[in-house]
């Protein structure tokens, strides 16, 4: 395609350089680098990936139709027969981002399998990513000089180049350090602990409130690995313990891990936990169903490390025989300065307890006077979190002492 025909036909392109760029970006969101990721917390970088994606794919479709409606007679025919073969790549690049962002925000509504999808989504994100680098080098009227040919060849290279770290050297780094299944362990509400032991010694030093991504009974080459919070005291890091709850395809089959298998972390991730406040004078703690397990991490490291100051959790649920580790936390009161407010959608006729979802007048009866001081910290459903985020708000609480973990990002 050749360059200058006008401003019209500069935007197009203009907008073609930029979405590629963008959907470039889009590897190193998902490459899970610690420091990069560690301002942000790997939730709210994950989110921005889908985020962006949606508007990157949104440019180059904008890129197309200008095209079409300004100078059709550039993009030729669409027969891959006749068409230069970058002109085909283009038009295939195009599908294939459609297909990858279409399949990543349908995935539930579909009720596509996780590990599949996770497999397909990285094969189509990748092969569309090579077609449009090809078509761009192919097709860039713009490219008139070998510097600027090496610049956009040199960025692309660069994507492959991490790609091959993220799916080669990185798997390669965590198969050197297995971990042995010492137990899984039953616990109330469909959730099941599975206690991880390193046969070498070896320690995950991480943070209580961080989070790990699991390979089980493949290789960490498989791309099959799955996030959980580590539930287990910070205090311990020979031992790990994450526990899970049986929602879908690969979460139901935890219970049938059998002790002596081999497992595979990646990690320490995420920024959601206590180490990063200090100072603060205590903590508040929101928790929905198995969201309290990184906060089960915080509580037990805090009573391992003999945490004073006051503690308060608000903890919801819908059954009481279905909240897990409740003889535990009673347990953990006392060892810690530790108030326990449950919150039941279902309660038992003898309940005395708080009925209902977790919101302001529940939050309003149990929380000190002081409570713009505290830190607060938020794991459960996404609907819960934005309610209590609104009622904390709503109570005079400063958004920058609201910690939330994002409950449904993978």
């Amino acid at each position: 395609m050749s360059a200058g025909r006008g401003f019209t036909w500069d935007f197009a392109m203009a907008l073609g350089y930029a979405g590629l760029a963008m959907l470039g970006v889009q590897f190193a969101l998902t490459a899970r680098f610690r420091r990069a990721t560690a301002p942000f917390g790997i939730d709210i970088v994950y989110y921005f990936h889908r985020y962006l994606a949606v508007f990157a794919l949104a440019i180059v479709c904008a890129h197309y139709a200008i095209v079409r409606l300004y100078g059709p007679a550039a993009l030729g025919s669409a027969d891959p027969r006749i068409a230069p073969a970058y002109m085909t790549a283009g038009r295939l690049a195009l599908l294939l981002f459609v297909a990858v962002v279409a399949l990543a925000l349908a995935r539930r509504a579909l009720r596509l399998e996780y590990e599949l999808w996770r497999v397909t989504h990285a094969f189509l994100a990748t092969a569309a990513y090579a077609l449009a680098l090809w078509h761009l080098l192919g097709a860039g009227g713009y490219l008139d000089s070998l510097w600027k040919e090496a610049l956009w060849a040199g960025y692309g290279a660069f994507w492959v180049v991490l790609i091959a770290y993220v799916r080669l050297v990185r798997p390669f780094r965590v198969a050197r350090s297995p971990w042995r299944v010492a137990a899984v362990r039953p616990e109330r509400g469909r959730v099941w602990t599975l206690v991880l032991e390193s046969p070498s010694g070896a320690r995950l030093q991480f943070a209580p409130g961080q989070f790990a991504w699991l390979s089980l009974g493949v290789s960490p080459f498989a791309m099959r690995e799955h996030p959980f919070s580590i539930a287990s005291s910070a205090a311990r890091p020979e031992r790990i313990e994450l526990s899970i709850k049986e929602l879908g395809d690969f979460t139901a089959t935890i219970k049938d891990v059998k002790p002596g298998e081999t497992a595979w972390l990646e990690g320490p991730h995420g920024t959601f936990g206590v180490d990063l406040r200090p100072q603060a004078p205590g903590y508040v703690f929101v928790a929905g169903g198995i969201g309290i397990a990184p906060i089960m991490s915080v509580l037990r490291t805090l009573a391992d490390r003999g945490e004073r100051r006051p503690l308060v959790l608000f903890y919801g649920n819908r059954v009481w025989e279905r909240v897990a580790f409740r003889e535990e936390l009673d347990s953990l009161a006392r060892r810690l300065d530790l108030r326990i407010v449950h919150a039941l959608l279902e309660p038992p006729q003898e309940w005395s307890g708080e009925r209902g979802y977790i919101g302001r007048e529940v939050l309003e009866r149990h929380l000190p006077a002081a409570r713009a001081q505290l830190e607060y910290f938020l794991c459960g459903p996404t609907p819960m979190t934005l309610a209590v985020e609104r009622a904390l708000a709503g109570l005079g609480v400063p958004a920058a002492r609201v910690h939330s973990e994002i409950f449904e990002w993978a």
